[in-house]
């Protein structure tokens, strides 16, 4: 690179820098940041598990599926995703919708309070 193109790129920072470019697209970024991290903590909503119960953590969405870990009494989960699997009749209802609430970890719905029937979050791939 020759010193005048090294001269040309100095004096282009120089003026992003004074005409306030550089300022305003770092404001972008950072409003950017501060959306993704609303859109995280809407998503990262706790459920309850029923108080009673020490519910089986699957590997997958059905109690044929390997028992992974157990929750203790009155958890507190986070469902990344939802999708169909054994229908499970448990206090909050019978469905077949299982909870991902981790990698490779399922729970019934049917243990997890979520004030509402069905999805309340996106079907797991």
């Amino acid at each position: 690179m020759s010193v005048e193109e090294v001269s040309d790129m100095t004096m282009a920072a120089t003026g992003a820098v004074e005409a306030g470019t550089v300022e305003t697209k770092a404001v972008e970024v950072e409003a950017v940041e501060a959306e993704a991290e609303a859109v995280f903590e809407v998503a990262a909503t706790k459920y309850a598990v029923h108080p009673d119960y020490r519910v089986n953590v699957r590997s997958g969405p059905g109690t044929g599926y390997s028992i992974v870990r157990v929750l203790s009494y009155g958890a507190t989960v986070t469902i990344n995703c939802q999708k169909p699997g054994e229908t499970i009749a448990g206090p909050y209802g019978t469905t077949n919708l299982w909870d991902n609430i981790a990698n490779g970890q399922y729970i019934s719905d049917s243990y997890v309070y979520t004030g509402k029937i069905g999805y309340v979050t996106v079907r797991c791939s």
